[in-house]
């Protein structure tokens, strides 16, 4: 099968630490080349993949200090995809609704995985334009704002089976909590110093702090890490990770808005470590409350939950995570949501 994968252009593919959405379209670009299929991957030209690279933009724009009209760049990659849509079998965005005007005038199918939030009024409006457009959402949690879009399947993530894995560390001079990601005030960093104080427990942040919530950071949450037990270690990469997530007694998810996915979790999970993450957006359906970690309500619970970390199985951790959520699994639930598309578009 002949497949674009349509990237963002805000960070590598891969990105160099932090991106989510980047990250995704990695897994799933390098697993659908591993089982054979010619795929083009249109990202910055920074990225590295195995599929072909074709790049309508030279370099990333978070690392580009000279962008100062983003959306132009989005258009020229819009068109440039344009140009080669019949070279394909189906095209695959992950760009939100920048394709729905253009492709939905054109001959080749096409779907779009929708990677974040859903609940903001311009977004119902701008989607309910295009009510044909195949979507594909990334927990079933997601949909609730926009329930009546055409979606064609819910694909959870899924992360390449050597690329996170639990490795022997040497002995921590004290156990510690884990806190990964990004530094926002939905992500929970509050929550979860309260959490570690609570247990007596050191806490270690290996979080982005974007300039978005620079402003939070530095009046609420920067005192909070000034504390003796907490360490903030900032953006860490891939190969920092297992080591990271191997030596801790849990990664606290304690988020307070409906998170899409969470690709945090599964990180966690491939190492072996138990997850505690808050009943919000798609928790309940990444977890398995007692096998992965724990799903909490409240930072009471959270803290019982610390408490009752041993009765999980590290080595059932990684077993659930070997599952539900490697990149190949998630690359053969795409190729069979491609081959209706293209079955559809074929009657």
């Amino acid at each position: 099968m002949r497949i674009a994968q349509i990237a963002p252009l805000f960070e590598a593919v891969p990105p160099k630490l932090y991106g989510g959405t980047e990250r995704v379209v990695s897994n799933l670009t390098e697993a659908l080349v591993a089982m054979g299929h010619d795929v083009t991957l249109f990202a910055s030209g920074d990225s590295q993949t195995s599929a072909r690279l074709d790049a309508p933009w030279p370099q990333a724009l978070r690392l580009d200090p000279d962008i100062r009209d983003w959306p132009a760049t989005y258009h020229i990659l819009i068109e440039h995809v344009r140009r080669r849509a019949a070279d394909f079998d189906v095209l695959h965005f992950h760009i939100d609704y920048w394709p729905n005007a253009v492709f939905t005038r054109q001959d080749t199918p096409f779907v779009t995985t929708m990677h974040g939030r859903l609940d903001l009024p311009e977004f119902a409006a701008v989607y309910r334009m295009f009510p044909s457009v195949p979507m594909v959402s990334i927990s079933n949690n997601q949909r609730k704002p926009l329930p009546d879009l055409n979606w064609a399947a819910t694909v959870y993530h899924g992360l390449p089976d050597t690329l996170l894995t639990p490795v022997a560390t040497a002995p921590e001079p004290e156990p510690y909590l884990a806190f990964l990601g990004r530094i926002s005030p939905e992500k929970g960093i509050e929550r979860a110093v309260r959490i570690a104080n609570a247990c007596k427990m050191k806490l270690k942040v290996a979080a982005k702090v974007d300039n978005a919530d620079r402003k939070y950071y530095d009046s609420d949450v920067a005192p909070l890490l000034s504390q003796g037990n907490i360490e903030f270690i900032g953006e860490i990469n891939d190969a920092q990770k297992p080591a990271f997530l191997s030596a801790a007694t849990a990664l606290l998810v304690p988020i307070n808005w409906e998170e899409p996915f969470g690709l945090v979790m599964i990180e966690a999970m491939a190492c072996g470590c138990p997850v505690i993450a808050f009943r919000r957006g798609s928790v309940p359906e990444v977890m398995q409350d007692g096998v992965s970690g724990y799903v909490v309500d409240t930072v009471e619970q959270a803290i019982e939950a610390v408490a009752r970390l041993p009765q999980i199985d590290r080595a059932g951790v990684r077993a659930y995570f070997d599952r539900r959520f490697t990149a190949r699994r998630m690359a053969e639930d795409y190729v069979s949501v491609y081959e209706r598309l293209i079955a559809d578009k074929a009657r």
